[in-house]
């Protein structure tokens, strides 16, 4: 079924909130390749979305005529696990303080960005829209998962109670350039680029690039540092150590990944849809993902090739796996007039460009 279409005007004010994020920036840029004139922005100094009085100044100062809702914290399996109460209660309070607003200012039409972490652990693959709440959660990320619920049906509440047109995309695991590539809070894709990137230097015994790339993209692990025979507090490269890339897990998990960009395309085409889609019997949310899945030993593979590295990989099996496989169902999207255009490979090679060039450009 092609849906109707509900044309975002060019002249439309549109507030993007987490415009710095890897999502958010991808999304404006997205916006204004399709002519929009006025997208609104505002940095974390600018307007703390938390601030429940900031939000509803904001609003009452601003003409918007539509919201998308990019701004959350995220983290992997390790950020997840290490700060759940900061994870619960910062997106909580981000997204009911702009939804909520968001509605008491007029504004009929907002986007709000889930994640496919909302599906129950051991959720039947690929995963439908109509998953959601049958089962537990995984308990790694349970916090983000539940504000992340939270948020739909917040969504959901406001359309059925006050007729607006709110609605949600839940994407699948995502990258690209933006992307946080902090070893000890980053996600699967930008942690590995990372990884091989360093032992494919220390392979190379390129010193001075290692410690620029710590400079640019924050310290680098003790037990990554033993890995690649590199000492941050010397800054020297030990000589005679064969570089290796520890991941954690056991390589085994089967994952679903989506560039940015194509998420970005998403996401301006569901703003487009109309209402009907998501009202009455349907599911108020969308999955956006490519459909395919690949272990994460593969994915490895894949990157240790694009970077260059020949050195051995170690998987630490004492570490957790998370979900055994996270499979979206997009059928639901496709059926929308949706589909990616990039491949898995391509859009890492894109990935992979965008952290050497943000880091040549960290350089000079």
């Amino acid at each position: 079924m092609q849906s109707q279409r509900e044309r975002i005007k060019k002249e439309e004010a549109i507030f993007v909130a987490g415009h710095r994020g890897m999502v958010g920036a991808a999304i404006v840029r997205k916006l204004q390749d399709i002519g929009c004139k006025n997208i609104i922005t505002r940095t974390h100094n600018e307007l703390d979305l938390a601030d429940q009085a900031a939000v509803k100044s904001f609003f009452n100062n601003n003409k918007i005529d539509r919201v998308v809702i990019a701004a959350a914290k995220v983290g992997g399996i390790h950020a997840n696990q290490v700060f759940p109460a900061e994870f619960i209660y910062d997106n909580l309070m981000i997204q009911s303080n702009v939804i909520h607003q968001a509605y008491n200012s007029g504004v009929e039409h907002l986007l709000f960005l889930g994640s496919s972490c909302i599906y129950p652990k051991l959720a039947p693959q690929p995963m439908e829209e109509n998953y959601l709440l049958t089962s537990t959660l995984e308990p790694t990320n349970e916090s983000y998962a539940i504000a992340k619920i939270a948020g739909i049906k917040m969504c959901e509440a406001y359309n059925r109670q006050y007729g607006t047109s709110f609605r949600s995309v839940m994407p699948t695991n995502l990258f690209g350039p933006g992307d946080n590539y902090h070893l000890e809070n980053s996600h699967v894709i930008p942690a590995m680029l990372r990884k091989y990137h360093l032992a494919k230097l220390a392979e190379d015994g390129d010193l001075q690039t290692i410690i620029e790339d710590e400079k640019r993209y924050g310290s680098i692990p003790e037990d990554i540092q033993k890995a690649i025979g590199y000492v941050a507090k010397t800054k020297t490269l030990h000589k005679g150590v064969d570089p290796k890339v520890i991941l954690w897990g056991s390589g085994k998990p089967m994952r679903e990944f989506l560039h940015v960009d194509d998420m970005a395309a998403a996401c301006v085409h569901v703003m487009g849809v109309d209402q009907q889609y998501f009202t009455g019997d349907n599911p108020s949310f969308v999955n956006v993902g490519t459909g395919k899945d690949i272990t994460i030993r593969e994915t490895a593979n894949i990157i240790a090739g694009l970077v260059g590295f020949t050195g051995e990989t170690i998987y630490n099996s004492e570490q957790p796996d998370g979900t055994p496989r996270k499979l979206l169902d997009t059928s639901r999207i496709n059926d929308l007039g949706w589909v990616p255009e990039l491949s898995f490979r391509a859009g890492l090679e894109d990935a992979y460009r965008a952290y050497r060039v943000s880091l040549v450009k960290k350089k000079v």
